[in-house]
Protein backbone atom coordinates (compact mmCIF):
# COMPACT_ATOMS: atom_id res chain seq x y z
CA UNK A 1 0.00 0.00 0.00
CA UNK A 2 1.36 3.50 -0.93
CA UNK A 3 -0.21 6.84 1.25
CA UNK A 4 0.60 10.25 0.67
CA UNK A 5 0.62 11.10 4.05
CA UNK A 6 0.53 10.50 7.48
CA UNK A 7 -2.88 11.15 7.93
CA UNK A 8 -3.45 8.65 4.74
CA UNK A 9 -2.30 5.95 6.32
CA UNK A 10 -4.22 5.84 9.00
CA UNK A 11 -7.22 6.45 7.35
CA UNK A 12 -6.53 3.81 4.83
CA UNK A 13 -4.63 1.09 6.05
CA UNK A 14 -5.94 -2.35 5.29
CA UNK A 15 -4.48 -3.57 8.70
CA UNK A 16 -4.29 -2.03 12.06
CA UNK A 17 -1.14 0.32 12.34
CA UNK A 18 0.67 -0.21 15.54
CA UNK A 19 2.59 3.12 15.27
CA UNK A 20 6.25 3.47 17.46
CA UNK A 21 7.22 6.93 18.21
CA UNK A 22 10.43 7.02 18.90
CA UNK A 23 13.66 9.14 19.24
CA UNK A 24 17.72 7.85 17.76
CA UNK A 25 19.02 9.35 21.74
CA UNK A 26 16.18 7.19 23.74
CA UNK A 27 17.87 3.75 25.00
CA UNK A 28 14.74 1.91 25.73
CA UNK A 29 13.58 2.62 22.51
CA UNK A 30 16.55 1.06 21.34
CA UNK A 31 15.32 -1.83 23.56
CA UNK A 32 11.78 -1.63 22.07
CA UNK A 33 12.77 -1.60 18.89
CA UNK A 34 13.97 -5.08 18.90
CA UNK A 35 10.67 -5.90 20.55
CA UNK A 36 9.01 -4.70 17.73
CA UNK A 37 10.88 -5.96 15.09
CA UNK A 38 9.70 -9.43 16.58
CA UNK A 39 6.01 -8.48 16.36
CA UNK A 40 6.39 -7.60 13.19
CA UNK A 41 7.05 -11.20 11.78
CA UNK A 42 4.78 -12.61 14.28
CA UNK A 43 1.97 -10.51 13.20
CA UNK A 44 2.48 -9.75 9.86
CA UNK A 45 -1.02 -10.84 8.98
CA UNK A 46 -2.84 -8.68 11.70
CA UNK A 47 -0.65 -5.64 11.98
CA UNK A 48 1.68 -3.38 10.57
CA UNK A 49 4.32 -1.57 12.66
CA UNK A 50 5.24 2.32 11.77
CA UNK A 51 8.30 4.24 13.09
CA UNK A 52 7.58 7.94 13.74
CA UNK A 53 11.20 9.47 14.87
CA UNK A 54 9.54 11.84 17.12
CA UNK A 55 12.48 14.98 16.04
CA UNK A 56 11.82 14.41 12.38
CA UNK A 57 8.61 14.53 12.85
CA UNK A 58 7.19 16.62 15.79
CA UNK A 59 4.01 18.16 14.62
CA UNK A 60 2.81 14.24 13.97
CA UNK A 61 4.03 13.68 18.04
CA UNK A 62 2.53 16.89 19.41
CA UNK A 63 -0.81 15.98 18.16
CA UNK A 64 -1.08 12.60 19.65
CA UNK A 65 0.50 13.66 22.79
CA UNK A 66 3.42 11.68 23.03
CA UNK A 67 5.67 13.08 26.05
CA UNK A 68 7.25 9.88 27.27
CA UNK A 69 9.10 7.54 24.76
CA UNK A 70 8.94 4.86 23.43
CA UNK A 71 5.22 5.18 23.12
CA UNK A 72 3.20 3.22 20.84
CA UNK A 73 -0.32 3.64 19.70
CA UNK A 74 -2.22 1.14 18.09
CA UNK A 75 -4.87 2.45 15.37
CA UNK A 76 -8.01 0.79 14.06
CA UNK A 77 -10.14 2.05 11.42
CA UNK A 78 -8.41 5.00 11.36
CA UNK A 79 -8.95 5.56 15.43
CA UNK A 80 -6.15 4.98 18.34
CA UNK A 81 -7.61 2.05 20.51
CA UNK A 82 -4.16 1.62 22.42
CA UNK A 83 -1.40 3.55 24.11
CA UNK A 84 1.65 1.80 25.24
CA UNK A 85 4.05 3.86 26.90
CA UNK A 86 7.74 2.42 27.85
CA UNK A 87 9.06 -1.02 26.88
CA UNK A 88 7.02 -4.25 26.81
CA UNK A 89 8.36 -7.39 25.80
CA UNK A 90 6.95 -9.16 22.38
CA UNK A 91 4.42 -11.54 24.52
CA UNK A 92 2.48 -8.87 26.03
CA UNK A 93 3.05 -7.16 23.23
CA UNK A 94 1.26 -9.69 21.08
CA UNK A 95 -1.32 -10.36 23.81
CA UNK A 96 -2.46 -6.51 24.04
CA UNK A 97 -2.69 -6.52 20.50
CA UNK A 98 -4.51 -10.02 20.06
CA UNK A 99 -6.91 -8.97 22.95
CA UNK A 100 -7.89 -5.25 21.19
CA UNK A 101 -8.18 -6.51 17.56
CA UNK A 102 -10.43 -9.25 19.23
Amino acid sequence: QTFKDFDDMIAKSEKPLLVDFYATWCGPCVLMARELSQLSETMEEQVSVVKIDTEKYPTITNRFDVYALPTCILFKNGEPIERIEGVMKHDQLKELIESKLA
